[in-house]
């Protein structure tokens, strides 16, 4: 008993996250150093040339998608959306790589960062809400008795 209980906690614990990595902020301070000459050049009022990239270094902070035993967090750079995992349908693959999230009233949930390679961590956070197409996770929570193994 203690022991299904410390599992429930577990997978109530279980959180993935799914962003652009921090590294595209160094891409973004090179344009800040390449934007300067010309923003401080003769012609005035170019100073508005920084807000690129601050835009740019905004999106890259807010944009991502949270996975947790409850659901699905979804943050763009104005908005957030939570979809809990009784909410969806299923997930589609779009022809770039893309994810995106079925609601059960067939519309379509952008998740941003989120790649195919990602779905085998979606389904172990979801806690087998969402299948994983590639198997990799099929025999994960089975126990060495199910499984058949000895264990020797």
């Amino acid at each position: 008993m203690a022991e299904e209980k410390q599992r429930e906690q577990a997978n109530e614990d279980r959180k993935a996250v799914f962003k652009i990595p921090n590294t595209a902020l160094l891409a973004i301070a090179f344009l800040v150093v390449c934007v300067t000459p010309v923003a401080f050049g003769d012609v005035p009022y170019l100073q508005w040339l920084y807000l690129f990239p601050i835009a740019l270094a905004v999106f890259v902070i807010r944009t991502r998608t949270t996975a947790t035993a409850k659901g699905l967090e979804v943050r763009t750079m104005f908005g957030r959306k939570d979809l809990p995992w009784t909410s969806l349908k299923g997930l589609a693959i779009t022809d770039k790589a893309k994810v995106q999230a079925v609601l059960k009233d067939e519309t379509k949930v952008a998740l941003p960062a989120v790649r195919t390679r990602h779905l085998p961590v979606i389904s172990l956070v979801s806690a087998g809400r969402m299948a994983d197409p590639s198997g990799l996770t099929d025999d994960v929570g089975e126990t060495p008795e199910k499984r058949g193994d000895s264990g020797e």
